[in-house]
């Protein structure tokens, strides 16, 4: 069975949608033993949650829960030099701007290389990073929401 990660921008989206807050809801019940939390998915969700009672929410509710069980995932070095890698190919390539490329591209880069080198699928919204970013690293990735 595939082991899960879920981006950032699928919790956001959760968050500002009932809807998707369902879906949510239902792919974590269904796969929860095959989920793991990535510490760049907690760190974005923890910056952008501009209140104490926010990041005592998604500490609680989120990374608590993944942190007791052990399934937080933190990136290697070798992944991190890999994104490095990523970046500085796709400025060559001209596929990226070199001084203009986005944190938020960076974090992805980071994220896709940690799931590629643990062999987890990425579950994301972000088409159009990670198919960018799949030209150089055969990172699996899928958008919500996969099937058993």
């Amino acid at each position: 069975m595939k082991r899960y990660v879920l981006d950032t921008n699928v919790f956001i989206d959760a968050m500002r949608d009932r809807g998707k807050a369902e879906e949510l809801e239902a792919f974590s019940s269904a796969f929860l033993p095959f989920l793991h939390l990535h510490a760049v998915v907690a760190q974005e969700l923890l910056a952008g949650a501009v209140t104490p009672r926010w990041r005592r929410e998604i500490e609680a509710a989120l990374i608590d829960p993944f942190e007791r069980r052990g399934r937080v995932v933190v990136p290697s070095l070798a992944a991190w030099k890999r994104s490095g890698e990523i970046v500085s190919e796709l400025v060559a390539r001209k596929s990226l701007t070199a001084g203009g490329v986005p944190r938020s591209f960076l974090n992805d880069a980071l994220l896709a290389a940690s799931c590629r080198e643990q062999g987890l699928t990425l579950v994301t919204r972000n088409r159009s990073d990670f198919a960018l970013i799949a030209t150089l690293e055969p990172v699996d990735w899928t958008e919500p929401w996969p099937r058993r």
